[in-house]
C-alpha cells in the first residue's frame, strides 16, 4: 500500500490505554499511539531503532534510565535493545512512533 489514513485503522492495544495504529512498509514502520491519562508502556527493550515525535499532550519518558518530560514537537530516539518506557501525565497524549525494521509483533 502507498497511502494510509491512520484513523481509519482499527487500534490494537499494547498495554492497558495505550492503543497503536501501525502502517509499514518492507523495512519501516509509523505507528500513531493514543496514550490515556494516566497509563503507562512498561519499560522495555526490543531489536528495533525506535523513533517518535510527540503530536498532543505530554508523557515522561525513560530512555535507558534518563528520564525526560516530553511535549508536543518534542522527538525522542531509542537505539536497539536500550530500556524504555513512558507514562502519562493527566491529559491524552498522541505520538508518532517510527520503528526500524517492522516490529512484527504490531502487524
Amino acid at each position: 500500500m502507498t497511502y494510509f489514513q491512520p484513523f481509519q485503522i482499527t487500534p490494537r492495544d499494547i498495554a492497558p490505554g495505550v492503543q497503536i495504529r501501525p502502517m509499514w512498509g518492507e523495512r519501516i514502520m509509523v505507528s500513531i499511539i493514543e496514550v490515556a491519562p494516566g497509563s503507562e508502556v512498561p519499560l522495555h527493550t526490543h531489536p528495533h531503532e525506535q523513533m517518535g515525535l510527540i503530536l498532543e499532550g505530554g508523557v515522561t519518558m525513560v530512555i535507558d534510565g534518563d528520564l525526560r518530560v516530553l511535549n508536543p514537537g518534542d522527538v525522542y530516539l531509542v537505539p536497539p535493545d536500550v530500556e524504555h518506557g513512558v507514562f502519562a501525565g493527566s491529559e491524552r497524549a498522541r505520538i508518532a512512533d517510527i520503528f526500524s525494521p517492522p516490529r512484527e509483533d504490531y502487524m
